[in-house]
């Protein structure tokens, strides 16, 4: 009897090691099929797959009146590797009403200041365009640009450009014939690390993020770097007692340059703008006021030639430092400039219904 207990015994634990062992076996195939499968989806090309994207932060007065030129430009881009901000003054919102575009709509900023030129109010701005910017991880680059922009080149070919190289693109050079900067910034600014340039700069995100963390020379230039008191301002300011004496700082040409040089970034900046400007010192007739802001261009100016010379520009000349930069892209010989300001809404119209822009689908016609 015990023996034929014993062989009952055996032969239950036979076949359960049976089983384990087919379960083993089996379960061995399916996760090799389940790795091959993984291995073959993640070596194709998937429509899903979240790319690096560019940020572009407009800064406006109050809507964007180069709407549908950026609509073009935006819907030339398949992939979904840009995103939008738009800093207006407080209370302004983009619905139907005050932009054409889908790409614009709801894009303003819910906790947007009121700017005013020439102030530290600008810069501001700037950090709180890309405090919000930064909340998306995918974001990797960060264009500024002002209402009165437009793009030269098509959507693609400005990602490759901006997307090659991993340094900002900040216009910054040595400060040395103006006598901006003020004394009183010392030592927490030294005058070796003065910088002067265009707001309009690209950042990396490394370089965003300083900025935006910035609380050692933001609150130098609100305190210290401020717009020469001009008599149109005085009722709303105390008349200065001796005007030349005054300090003509205007922040936003000096800030992002100064930060990056300060914390000892410029080895990591291509030392240029992508954003061209025209500066006519003629064209003011007030001595003090001259080249204050670039030449604006209206619609007769708007011509398949104008945007032509801005593109076959290839190096910049910096007369403080004795510097000509020479532009390159991928290491190679490439256009100085990805954009252009300032036009007005009839000149960036009529430069879009003649294809001069190179920046959206040809059958685009505005009236």
């Amino acid at each position: 009897m015990k023996r034929k207990q014993k062989s009952q015994y055996k032969w239950k634990r036979n076949l359960f090691a049976m089983l384990l062992l087919g379960f083993c076996f089996g379960s061995l195939v399916l996760l090799q099929t389940q790795y091959s499968r993984i291995r073959m989806f993640a070596s194709m090309p998937s429509p899903f797959l979240q790319r690096p994207k560019i940020a572009f932060l407009f800064i406006a007065r109050n809507r964007l009146p180069l709407d549908v030129v950026w609509d073009a430009f935006f819907r030339d881009e398949k992939e979904n590797k840009f995103s939008i901000f738009v800093h207006s003054r407080p209370g302004f919102l983009l619905n139907k009403a005050t932009t054409r575009s889908v790409y614009f709509l709801n894009r303003q900023l819910n906790d947007s200041i009121q700017v005013d030129w020439g102030e530290a109010s600008m810069i501001q701005a700037e950090r709180i365009l890309l405090r919000s910017a930064l909340l998306d991880p995918l974001n990797e680059r960060f264009v500024f640009l002002s209402d009165s922009c437009i793009p030269l080149y098509n959507f693609s070919y400005i990602y490759d450009y901006i997307m090659s190289t991993s340094t900002s693109f900040v216009d910054s050079f040595a400060d040395t014939k103006e006598g901006r900067y003020n004394p009183k910034m010392d030592p927490v600014i030294p005058v070796h690390n003065w910088r002067k340039g265009s707001q309009w700069v690209v950042l990396t995100r490394k370089h965003a993020q300083i900025v935006v963390e910035d609380d050692t020379v933001f609150p130098m230039f609100q305190q210290h770097c401020k717009r020469k008191s001009l008599p149109e301002f005085w009722r709303d300011h105390p008349l200065p007692a001796d005007a030349s004496k005054e300090h003509n700082c205007i922040p936003d040409e000096h800030y992002v340059q100064t930060l990056l040089a300060q914390e000892g970034f410029e080895e990591e900046i291509t030392r240029r703008s992508l954003t061209h400007s025209s500066w006519d010192l003629s064209s003011s007739k007030d001595r003090e006021r001259k080249g204050w802001h670039p030449l604006t261009y209206k619609f007769s100016d708007a011509t398949p030639m104008l945007i032509q010379s801005i593109k076959d520009i290839d190096n910049i000349y910096y007369e403080t430092e004795y510097r000509r930069e020479w532009c390159t892209s991928k290491g190679k010989p490439a256009p100085c400039f990805l954009f252009a300001r300032k036009f007005t809404r009839p000149a960036a119209l009529r430069l879009l219904n003649m294809s001069a822009l190179g920046a959206f689908h040809g059958e685009t016609r505005i009236s």
